[in-house]
C-alpha cells in the first residue's frame, strides 16, 4: 500500500465557519461540544441516545450526487466522525433581514412550537426534508418526524406547519442552497487524502485514509473499537459509560460505501447506511422497504449502517434476519487477505461473531429472489418505529409445480442469543404440501429451535406465540387465505 500522510487534527465547517480541532476525545460528543464548547444551546439534551431528536442537528457530506444534508442525531454522534463535513445548527437558519427562516415562522404562525424544548429539533429535521422537498406529502412529512418525539398537544399543528412552509419563501433561495458550491468547494479542500491521528497510546483517535488504511491500522491495533454510524457505540458512551479508546472511524470511508449489482447479486459495503441502501433494496427486493422504513427514525437511518447492524452481532438487529432468509453472504477482510461466509455463520452466540483479531466486516451479498419467490419480513415492536424489536421474522419460500415446498429459510430476531433460523421448523416443511395442515404440523416444532427470554421488550411466552403466529401470517399472505404478501421480482439491473 502507498504511504499515506497523516495530519493530527479534524476538519469539518460549523455553520460558516471552518473549524479545526487538534485535541479530541474518542467520546466526545457533537452534542456537548456545541452546548459546553461554542454555546450553541439551541441544540437540546433530551434522551441522549438517539430516541427523542431534540438534539437534531443537520451534517453535510459529500457524496458522487454532490453534497448531501442529513438530519442526525448530535448526542450520538462522535467529533471524530465529523472530519470533511458541514454542521448545520438552529442557529444558523436565517430569513430575510429581521424576519425568521420560513421554517421557523411557519411553526410560529401554525403554534407547531409546542412547549419549545423540544421544537429546535423539529425544525431542524423539517429544514432537511424542505431542502430536498419543498412541497413533501403528509407520508414524507410523517417519515422526516419520526425521530423527533413530542408528548404536549400532538402533532397536527406541526404537520400544518410543514405544508406551508413554501408560502413563506422558496428552498431554492435559502442560504444554504445558495450557498452550497462555496460549501462544496471548503469540503473538497478538507478531503485531502490524509489519515487522522489524534492522541497516543490507547487515547488515539484515527480516521482512516481509505478502507486498505483502515485494514493497516486495524491489523496493528485489533482492539480498537470500530465506529461506523454510531447509533450503537454512541449508547455504549452516553447510557453505558464505556471506554471505546482507542477508536476507528469509518463512517463515509472510500470503499466501503458503494452499492452495486451483478449477475442478481447485490452488494452492499459496510458502510453503506440504511438511507442509502433503501432506494436499491426498495427496487429490487421491494419487501425491505418497509422494513426500513421501520428502523429507527430518520436520524438513526442517516447515520447507522447495514455493516455496523451485522457487526455488532446483536440478537435483536432488524437486518440479519431477513438477509440470512435471503441468503445472503458476508466478507470480511483482515489486511490484504479476505474470506466469503454465509451471513447465517457469522454469528456464533451471544456476543460472539466469527470474526478473528484485526478482521472486519467488509461487505454484504444479497441476492435478488427469482421470479415466484415469496419473501415476507415481519416486525414486532411496542411502537411502529421501535428500534427495540420483540421479535422479527423473515420467510423465503419457494414451491415446486405441484405445490410442495421446494426452498424454505425462515429466520428470527430477538427468539435467540443470535439471528437464528427455524431450521426444524423448515425441515418439517420441506418437500411437503404448502398446506394449513403442514404448517400447523411445523409449528409444534418451534420449540426445538427456540428458547426466547423474558426482558423488557416482551415474554417468552409473547415471543413463542408471536413467531407462530408469524409463521400463520405468512401461510395466509401466500396461500390466498389472506392480504397477499409482495413478491419479489427478478429484474434486469
Amino acid at each position: 500500500m502507498a504511504k499515506v500522510n497523516i495530519r493530527n487534527e479534524i476538519r469539518f465547517i460549523l455553520n460558516g465557519r471552518d473549524v479545526v480541532l487538534s485535541s479530541v476525545a474518542s467520546d466526545a460528543t457533537l452534542l456537548d461540544w456545541l452546548r459546553l464548547e461554542r454555546s450553541l444551546r439551541g441544540t437540546k439534551e433530551g434522551c441522549a441516545e438517539g430516541d427523542c431528536g431534540a438534539c437534531t442537528v443537520l451534517v453535510g457530506k459529500l457524496s458522487e450526487g454532490g453534497l448531501v444534508y442529513e438530519s442526525v442525531n448530535a448526542c450520538i454522534r462522535f467529533l471524530g466522525s465529523l472530519d470533511g463535513t458541514h454542521v448545520v445548527t438552529v442557529e444558523h437558519l436565517r430569513g430575510s433581514p429581521g424576519q425568521l427562516h420560513p421554517v421557523q415562522q411557519a411553526m410560529v404562525d401554525f403554534h407547531g412550537s409546542q412547549c419549545g424544548f423540544c421544537t429546535p429539533g423539529f425544525v431542524m429535521s423539517l429544514y432537511g426534508l424542505w431542502m430536498k422537498s419543498p412541497d413533501p406529502s403528509n407520508e414524507a412529512i410523517e417519515k422526516a418526524l419520526q425521530g423527533n418525539l413530542c408528548r404536549c398537544t400532538g402533532y397536527e399543528a406541526i404537520m400544518r406547519a410543514a405544508r406551508a412552509i413554501s408560502s413563506y419563501g422558496k428552498a431554492a433561495k435559502d442560504p444554504l442552497a445558495a450557498e452550497r458550491k462555496t460549501i462544496t468547494a471548503r469540503l473538497e479542500v478538507m478531503h485531502d487524502g490524509a489519515r487522522v491521528e489524534i492522541g497516543v497510546g490507547k487515547a488515539r483517535l484515527v480516521v482512516p485514509a481509505n478502507v486498505d488504511d483502515f485494514a493497516a491500522v486495524l491489523d496493528k491495533d485489533p482492539g480498537a473499537t470500530i465506529v461506523a454510524g454510531s447509533t450503537d457505540v454512541g449508547l455504549w458512551v452516553t447510557k453505558h459509560m464505556r471506554d471505546i479508546s482507542p477508536a476507528i472511524f469509518i463512517g463515509d470511508l472510500d470503499g466501503l460505501c458503494t452499492i452495486s449489482e451483478d449477475k442478481g447479486v447485490i452488494t452492499i459495503g459496510a458502510g453503506v447506511t440504511y438511507t442509502e441502501a433503501f432506494s436499491t433494496l426498495a427496487r429490487r427486493i421491494p419487501t425491505l422497504g418497509p422494513l426500513f422504513d421501520r428502523i429507527g427514525g430518520e436520524q438513526v437511518r442517516n447515520m447507522g449502517t447495514i455493516g455496523g447492524n451485522i457487526a455488532n452481532g446483536s440478537p435483536i438487529g432488524d437486518t440479519p434476519p431477513p438477509l440470512i432468509a435471503l441468503g445472503a453472504r458476508l466478507t470480511l477482510r483482515k489486511g490484504k487477505k479476505r474470506r466469503t461466509i454465509p451471513l447465517e455463520t457469522f454469528f456464533i452466540a451471544y456476543g460472539k461473531q466469527d470474526r478473528q483479531p484485526g478482521e472486519f466486516v467488509e461487505a454484504v451479498h444479497v441476492p435478488v429472489p427469482a421470479k415466484g419467490t415469496k419473501f415476507a419480513v415481519h416486525k414486532i415492536t411496542k411502537r411502529r418505529d421501535e428500534d427495540i424489536t420483540a421479535a422479527l421474522g423473515a420467510f423465503f419460500l419457494t414451491l415446486a409445480k405441484d405445490g410442495t415446498v421446494a426452498e424454505v429459510r425462515i429466520a428470527y430476531g430477538g427468539m435467540a442469543a443470535t439471528p437464528k433460523r427455524a431450521s426444524s421448523v423448515e425441515k418439517a416443511l420441506l418437500g411437503k404440501p404448502w398446506t394449513e395442515q403442514t404448517v400447523d404440523v411445523a409449528m409444534a416444532e418451534y420449540a426445538k429451535d427456540f428458547t426466547p427470554l423474558t426482558d423488557m421488550r416482551a415474554s417468552a411466552e409473547y415471543r413463542a406465540l408471536a413467531a407462530r403466529n408469524l409463521l400463520l401470517r405468512f401461510f395466509a399472505e401466500t396461500s390466498g387465505t389472506g392480504e397477499p404478501v409482495e413478491v419479489s421480482r427478478h429484474e434486469a439491473a
